[in-house]
Order: C-alpha cells, then structure tokens, then sequence
C-alpha cells in the first residue's frame, strides 16, 4: 500500500534537518532601510543603458552558460584574464558552491562572526564543519593570532571586508598572514568595499596568490541587487572547479546584460557612491548624538547601532512610522543592535526622526 502520509523529517538528509526558508522580516514600508541595497535611483545614463541593453536581448534563446561577455568586462576592470572570473547568481550561489566544490564532511571553514549568516548555513548544507573565531565583544575586531591559529588546521576561510553586519574593514595584513602561515584556502567577501576607502580591496593580490579568492557584487554600489549578479575573482584552477559544479544557466540573459551595461557606465555611478558614503557619514553624525545610542565606525552602506530595547524601537519603526531596518538584537555577540542601511537624504532624516522621539521614550 502507497504510503499515504507522506512523513518529509524521516526522508530528509539529515544534514539539513531544521533548515528554514531564508526570511529578511521585510514588511512593506514607506522607508525601507533593512536589506543594504542601494537606495539611490541609477543616475539617467545608466538607466537608459540598461534599458537598452535589456530590450535588445532576446529571451528565446538560453544564456551564455559561463557569462563570457561579462566576465571580460569584470577582467578588463580588475587586470586579470578572463580566466580568473566566475559570475554566478548573486553572491551566494559562489559562497555555496565554493563549500561545495571544497568543503564537505570531514573539511573546516573558519569564520569570523558575527559576520554574514550565510556562511555558515551554507557550510552546514554541505556538511562542513565551522570554527568560529568571535571578533571583539567591544569594536568587533578580529584577533589575528586566533585566526590564524584557527586556520593553520583548516581547509577555508571566510573573512568579510567590509564586515556585514558590523561595517568594520579586515587589515589586508591579517589576509597577507592567512596566506603566509596557513595552507587554507582564503575568500575574501568585498560585496560592500566601493563604498570604502580607496585601496581597501585586496583583488589585486590574486593574480600572485592562488590560495585567495575575492567576492564580489553588482547588488550594492551597482544598484542590481534585483538582478543577482555576483562575481569571484580567483586563481583558474579555482574557477575551473566552479563552473564545473555550478547550476547551469544560473546567470539568465536578462541579469547578464544588465550586469555588462552597468560595468560599462560604471564611471557614471561615481556620484551615488560618493552621495552614499557623505550620506552614511551624517546619519553616524546624527545616530550618535541620540542619547542612549551607540554607532560604530563602517565601511559600508549601512550602520551599526545599538539601542535601548532594540527589537521594540525596531517594531515601532516600523508599525508607527512606516520605517524598516534590520533587527539583529537576538544574534550572538549583537545584543541590542540594529543594521541601518544607508538611505537618501530624505530617508535617512524620516529615520533620524524617528528614532529620536523612539529612543526618548524607550530609555
């Protein structure tokens, strides 16, 4: 007899028993300032050349299965080959095939939370074991000698500069010394580095080192977070392995000419940036002269605050003023925090607003 109760926990690989649907809490709202996405409108020149691109781009036919147009155009940016480029959709879809491709059962990953969540659930996925090297309880720095120590035994390591959700850079000499004293293949995560200092990225380390590996994305200073464009900068042999792995046709057509159209007018997108990062600097400025509040230095397009009853003043933002941001109070060594992206002017003062009158009558 057919089995009539279909019992999915008992049929499960048990590696993924209690896995849950990725859920970002976002709830519709005037001000949506939880996703770090690039809340500027693309400047007219690079919306019409997206446009273009798109409407030019015929949909009937499947997709260059490696992107080779617009992994030329990743190269030319980055003085690398066309070898050394893997595009894939979104970010993640690298994160997760380089643990994948390299990590499995009885493999490590060391990472550095609090950092990004998906590191390590996608490890998990794999059957990868983590090492976690907690950063500073106080100004989330990472403890070098711990790291490298932690790595010295591992197979990957996962470090994020600048770090989601603490904003903070990596010191490119922790990298130099991962690569020096450890044999473990080293990913540096720079979705959010256009929006840091000039020579904050470690990119062009790659084409002398085969062991580091650079993410990349279009989502954030690019403005194609809808798209899901990520790219890996890396040694061949890396990106060998990785399109052999990968879904295929994860890039679809439409992605990879908006991504190649953006590439090309990136010089256009100087000023958002720009805009972000002065944006950025004057809400910290306006964070920190709230009472009770605490902001952190970032990098990024986004802030770290923490406040009083953090989950409340996020509920209320949000059901009282029609403002969304990131609660991470409930996150291990994020007590209190919230993650604020960076909107636009008129944004991030409805924020600054409310969290005033919020913050005045939690403490």
């Amino acid at each position: 007899m057919a089995e009539k109760n279909l019992d999915l926990a008992a049929r499960l690989r048990p590696a993924l028993a209690g896995f849950e649907p990725y859920d970002p809490a976002f709830s519709p709202c005037r001000v949506n300032l939880s996703a770090n996405e690039n809340t500027h409108a693309l400047p007219e020149e690079v919306r019409a050349a997206i446009d273009a691109a798109l409407l030019a781009t015929p949909l009937n036919r499947y997709p260059d299965p490696m992107a080779n147009e617009l992994r030329d155009a990743i190269a030319e940016r980055h003085g690398v080959a066309r070898g050394s480029v893997c595009v894939g959709n979104g970010g993640d879809e690298l994160l997760f095939n380089l643990l994948f491709a390299f990590g499995g059962p009885g493999r490590t990953l060391v990472t550095c939370p609090p950092d990004f969540s998906e590191y390590a659930n996608f490890a998990a996925m794999c059957e990868t074991a983590v090492e976690r090297v907690w950063r500073d309880a106080e100004d989330f720095s990472v403890d070098a000698d711990a790291l490298v120590a932690a790595a010295a035994g591992a197979d990957l390591v996962f470090v994020t500069s600048p770090n989601n959700p603490t904003g903070d850079l990596l010191d490119p000499a922790v990298v130099r010394r991962l690569l020096d004293e450890t044999d473990a293949l080293v990913m540096v995560d720079e979705a959010y580095v256009e929006f840091a200092p000039e020579g904050s990225s470690v990119v062009g380390w790659v084409a002398s080192e085969p062991r580091l590996m650079v993410l990349r994305t279009l989502s954030k200073a690019f403005g194609l977070a809808g798209a899901r464009v990520g790219y890996l900068v890396a040694d061949p042999a890396v990106v060998d392995v990785l399109g052999a792995v990968r879904q295929i046709y994860s890039v679809d057509v439409l992605a990879q000419a908006a991504g190649l159209a953006a590439l090309r007018c990136r010089e256009a997108l100087a000023g958002t940036v720009a805009d972000i990062v002065a944006e950025r600097e004057r809400l910290a400025a306006g964070l920190s002269e709230l009472p009770g509040v605490r902001t952190w230095p970032s990098s990024a397009n986004f802030v770290l605050v923490r406040v009083p009853r953090a989950a409340e003043v996020r509920r209320r933002l949000r059901d009282e003023h029609s403002v969304l941001v990131r609660d991470f109070s409930a996150a291990p060594g994020l007590e209190g925090c919230l993650r604020l992206s960076v909107g636009t002017r008129e944004e991030n003062d409805a924020l600054l607003d409310a969290l005033a009158t919020l913050v005045r009558e939690e403490s």
